[in-house]
């Protein structure tokens, strides 16, 4: 039997469990060695402050919240950090699946609500950065019709791979 699978924006009595879930999906990633790692992890999990600046969404497998994305469409999370979001830019922060729920499709589902948010707000693009490490991720976006960019290293040890996906009109 098929999972059910809902994606949905977060409500506040979820913004701690729904941190707990994105911090889990990424951990395995976090090297020990390296302390920015933790205090990145820790931002991860604060759902409740970026959910007062931009869009966080939940996908649920069978009622259970499996994973999160942030959309930023307005602005970014962290101020000075880059450059403005732009006016046809919807901008992909922090997806995460709970590895007890991967290959089950809520990566592909908060894709698809992402695609959806962002032609409904009349944006003409979506853009995200990910680490070389996240290989089944960078698999789920190109199958979706993301395409790489280039990488920058955003500061020693941790370089970031853009991928962009151009939207239709409508």
């Amino acid at each position: 039997m098929a999972a059910e699978i809902e994606v949905r924006p977060v409500s506040p009595e979820e913004y701690a469990e729904a941190g707990e879930v994105t911090a889990r999906a990424y951990r395995e990633f976090a090297p020990p060695e390296v302390a920015q790692w933790q205090e990145y992890l820790a931002r991860i999990a604060d759902v409740a402050t970026r959910a007062q600046h931009t869009v966080v969404l939940v996908v649920l497998v069978d009622g259970v919240i499996a994973g999160t994305t942030t959309i930023e469409l307005d602005q970014h999370i962290e101020e000075g950090w880059r450059e403005p979001v732009a006016p046809d830019e919807a901008h992909i922060r922090m997806l995460g699946v709970d590895p007890a729920y991967r290959r089950r499709g809520a990566g592909r589902a908060l894709i698809e609500a992402t695609i959806a948010l962002a032609q409904d707000r009349n944006r003409s693009r979506i853009t995200l950065e990910t680490t070389a490490q996240m290989q089944a991720a960078h698999r789920m976006y190109e199958s979706k019709g993301f395409v790489a960019r280039g990488s920058k290293e955003v500061q020693p040890g941790l370089t970031f791979l853009s991928y962009e996906l151009r939207l239709p009109a409508r």
